[in-house]
This record gives structure tokens, C-alpha cells and sequence, in this order.
């Protein structure tokens, strides 16, 4: 009877459960199957919040883009590497994860259903059986819906790739259209370098760092803020920069790295070169111009304000001298850094850069080639000294009274000076014949008490007739209006009474020369 019960009635009892348990099979290998997918699913949701959030040591699997490893110090838009750096790191994390996953459940199955298990193996043979095919077809499944996840992962991440780098491409082009609005296609003036700046560098704002960004607009390092290694945030355009939150800005080229001025960039610039021999008067009549302008903005006219703290400190100083009526100390031969200012308000500001350059440079032809400003400009100013034309001395009959001293006057011939700048500035690609040239004849104050001033001289054409019949310039005023589109002739005496008011002769002039 034992064996009959062991050989015949336990296997017959056996395949009955099995044939009983087989239906249930499909049901417990699928739920045995959905619970590993969801294993995978959450434990990819974990590995996400940890690379994207999280960031700790145990999702870190390649080195981050770090502020002091860049050419630029400063971080990365999330868009520009770090965000293609985070898939690929999810991508390592999660096959770590789906394996660890997949291989421990296969080897909990093994050990509690075959190696050490609790009931008897033929209960759990099936059963672990059953689980197993779960497991096939858990993984399985996991692995399309894992690389279902990464593609749309990916696709977003490409949708906003894109989008980040067409913002800061269209911000670029906006920012560029700006400038050529404000008639700054080529850049902006370095004042002390000569040379046109695409686009400045600028200093980051807080006052313990001062790390120097070479190009702050839309891109790699931020879209509308970019954050210095510092931690520092600071804006990337120059539309972004409000009146009391403009960086300083530098020049970029290497020979130079010098500070610009603060205002380069936010509006249009104008440059007004003072052409004259040695001791014709440019510096005065530069400081007459200043003090006409401020004057007429304390009569309503368009505000002035100076550019720089250089540019005002030489100004209070001209402005004092030509108060007391005393003589400017010669111009240094070295190059000359611009007097800039800020004329008008709102809309109509414009940045002005007045350059005086020692006559001196006017003479030897190296010395010209230096003064690149030129290039620049598009309204000239010739200061030319009467008492510097020999015709002066020779034709003119004195009156009664002291005699005038003529070592006040220059030692340079104005038809020397002029021909030799025409020359220079032409050589460097400034379009003359589309530029405008002022010619002021300066010291005519000293000249009036002398009585040497004739009667005429009130408009352009009485002066222009002055110099070529009097004076003997025919060649002189004939190479100006063949060099040049319009010539205007002016008679200016740049002196101040002690109240500061300027002579009524420089108003004209000066708006002459800041007319659009």
C-alpha cells in the first residue's frame, strides 16, 4: 500500500494541483512581470530626480562642467552641454539600475524557490518556474518602455536645445539690430585705442570678484543672465543694462584692454576730430564748445554730461582757464584720449568723443598714420590760426596801438597741416567726400582788440572770402571743398566772461557740428 501511495496516489494528486495551478500561471507570471516593470519604471524616475535635482555624489558618473575649467569663468546655460551631460549620465545610471534590478530578482527567485526553499520543491518548483517566465517577460517589456522614456527624454531635451539656442541666436540678432539702429554697425570707439570694438568685455559686477567676461551676449554662458564663477548674476545684453546698472566696459583687443565709456553701446556716438597746427587754439576752442553746450543746457537746451570721470576732470580745469582767459598748456604728443559726453536725453542721446591731438602729429607723416579715429568720423573740424599765414603779416596794415605779439600765434603753415592730414585720414578709409568739415578760425577775440578783425565776417562766405582774398588761400579753401561734401566757414573767439558764459560766435559753430 505504501507504494501505491507513493508511486501512484502522490503523483496523480501532484498532477492534479499542477493541472489546477496551470490556469493561474498566466495570471501570476504577468503580475510577477508588472511588478518588475514598475521596479524599473520607479527606480528610472529615482535615477532621473537624482541627476536632474538631486545631484549627489552616487549620480555623478562623468565630471561636471565646473566655472574654473572654462575659458570663460563662468557657468554653463543648462542647455549649452550640461543638459546633454545629464542624459548621458541617466543613460549609464539606469543600465546600471535595470540590471541590479533584473539580476536581483532573478536571484531572490533562485534562492527562495530553488535553493533554500521554505516548502517543499515540488510546491515551489512551479511556482519559481512561473515566476521566472514573469521575470522573462517583465524585462522584456521594461526594455521598450525604458528606451521609449530616453527617446522622449530626448526628444524634448532636443526640442529645448533648440529653442535655447535660437532665443539666444534671435536675442543676438536683436541686440546687433539695436546697435545698427544706433549707426554702431562696425562697434563701438575705443577712446584710447582708436579701433572699433564689436563688442566690449565687460567686468562682473560684484566688488570681490571682477573676473573680466569677453563677450557677455546670449550663448554658452547664459541667455538673459550669465553667472560669473563668483555666483555673481549679470545681464548679457546691452538693452538689459538699466541707466544706473551699466557694467564698465573694456576694449577687447590685446593691445589695448583699456576702460571704455560707460555709456559705449547704449546709444549713438559721434566723433568730431580737431585737425590744427601747434598753438592754433584747439584746446580752447574744444573747452569753448564744452561750456556753449553747457550753457545751452542750462538754457533748456539738450542736457550734457560727462562721459568719465578723465573727461570731466580736464574739463573743470579747461573750463577755469578759459574763465581767467589764460593760455591751455600745449597738447602732449602722445595719443590722445577722446573728451567725451553725453549729449540730449531719452531717445535722442547720442555719445559725443572730441579728440584733441597735439599739432605736432599734424607735421610728420608717422605720426598721422596714428590717429585711427579718424576713421570714425564724419564731421571734421580745421582750426586754423590766422596768425600763422604769413599773408596775415605781410598785407595786413596795422592800427594804432600796441602792437599784436606774434608769438602768440602758430608757427605751423595751415596749408601744410591740412594737406598732410587730408592725406592721413584718406589713407586710413574715412569717406571724406561724405563728410562735413567746419573750419573755424580761432583767436579772433585777440585779433578784435587789436582792431585786425574786418567787418563781413558774420556768416561762412564772409569768411571764406576773408581767407582767399585777404588772407591768400585760394589753394587752401579749393582743396577743402574738393576733399570734402560740405564746407562751412566760421569766425569763433573761445573765451568765457567770469560768469562762464562763452562767446556768441562758438553757439553757432557747435551746432554746426552736432547737426545730423
Amino acid at each position: 500500500m505504501a507504494e501505491i501511495g507513493r508511486f501512484v496516489l502522490l503523483p496523480v494528486l501532484f498532477l492534479f494541483g499542477l493541472s489546477a495551478y496551470l490556469p493561474f500561471v498566466p495570471f501570476i507570471a504577468a503580475l510577477r512581470g508588472l511588478a518588475l516593470v514598475m521596479q524599473v519604471l520607479i527606480g528610472y524616475g529615482r535615477t532621473l530626480v537624482g541627476v536632474l535635482y538631486r545631484r549627489t555624489p552616487e549620480f555623478r558618473t562623468l565630471p561636471p562642467y565646473r566655472p574654473q575649467d572654462e575659458e570663460v569663468k563662468a557657468y554653463r546655460n543648462y542647455f549649452f552641454g550640461p543638459a546633454s551631460r545629464d542624459l548621458r549620465q541617466l543613460l549609464t545610471l539606469e543600465g546600471r539600475s535595470y540590471a541590479a534590478a533584473v539580476g536581483d530578482s532573478f536571484r531572490a527567485v533562485t534562492s527562495g524557490q530553488f535553493v533554500a526553499p521554505a516548502q517543499h520543491r515540488a510546491f515551489t518548483i512551479p511556482y519559481g518556474l512561473t515566476l521566472y517566465l514573469g521575470l522573462c517577460a517583465g524585462a522584456a517589456l521594461a526594455l521598450p518602455l525604458l528606451g521609449l522614456l530616453f527617446a522622449l527624454h530626448a526628444l524634448v531635451l532636443a526640442l529645448l536645445t533648440g529653442g535655447a539656442r535660437l532665443l539666444a541666436g534671435t536675442l543676438r540678432a536683436v541686440d546687433r539690430a539695436v546697435l545698427w539702429m544706433k549707426r554702431l554697425r562696425t562697434g563701438m570707439l575705443c577712446p584710447h585705442c582708436f579701433e572699433r570694438v564689436p563688442y566690449p568685455a565687460y567686468d562682473c559686477p560684484s566688488p570681490t570678484c571682477r573676473r573680466r567676461h569677453a563677450d557677455i551676449r546670449p550663448g554658452t554662458y547664459g541667455i538673459f543672465r550669465r553667472r560669473c564663477e563668483c555666483g555673481q548674476r549679470m545681464p548679457t545684453l546691452l538693452m538689459l543694462m538699466g541707466r544706473n546698472s551699466r557694467l564698465q566696459a573694456y576694449c577687447v583687443h590685446p593691445h589695448c584692454g583699456k576702460p571704455m565709456n560707460t555709456d559705449a553701446g547704449h546709444m549713438p556716438e559721434v566723433v568730431i576730430p580737431l585737425i590744427g597746427g601747434q598753438a592754433a587754439g584747439k584746446t580752447q576752442l574744444m573747452a569753448a564748445m564744452l561750456l556753449s553746450l553747457e550753457q545751452a543746457a542750462a538754457n533748456g537746451g539738450p542736457a550734457i554730461t560727462l562721459a568719465d570721470e578723465e573727461s570731466d576732470a580736464n574739463y573743470q580745469v579747461l573750463r577755469e582757464v578759459l574763465r581767467m582767459r589764460g593760455h591751455t598748456r600745449a597738447t602732449q604728443k602722445s595719443l590722445p584720449r577722446a573728451h567725451s559726453f553725453v549729449l540730449g536725453g531719452g531717445r535722442s542721446q547720442r555719445l559725443v568723443h572730441l579728440f584733441d591731438t597735439a599739432g605736432e602729429r599734424f607735421v610728420d607723416r608717422e605720426d598721422t598714420d596714428a590717429l585711427r579715429y579718424a576713421r570714425a568720423a564724419r564731421t571734421f573740424v580745421f582750426v586754423l590760426d590766422p596768425m600763422a599765414v604769413k599773408a596775415f603779416w605781410t598785407t595786413m596794415d596795422p592800427p594804432p596801438g600796441p602792437l599784436l605779439d606774434r608769438t602768440l600765434g602758430s608757427t605751423v603753415d595751415p596749408e601744410e597741416v591740412f594737406a598732410r592730414s587730408v592725406q592721413a585720414v584718406a589713407a586710413m578709409g574715412a569717406p571724406l567726400q561724405r563728410s562735413r568739415l567746419a573750419v573755424a578760425i580761432s583767436k579772433t577775440d585777440l585779433l578784435a582788440e587789436h582792431g585786425l578783425v574786418p567787418a563781413g565776417l558774420e556768416d561762412s562766405d564772409g569768411v571764406r572770402t576773408w581767407l582767399r582774398e585777404a588772407l591768400g588761400l585760394h589753394s587752401l579753401v579749393q582743396g577743402m571743398e574738393l576733399n570734402f561734401r560740405e564746407v562751412h566757414f566760421f569766425r569763433t573767439a573761445a573765451v568765457a566772461d567770469e560768469e562762464a558764459g562763452v562767446d556768441d560766435s562758438v553757439a553757432g559753430f557747435v551746432e554746426w557740428c552736432l547737426r545730423e
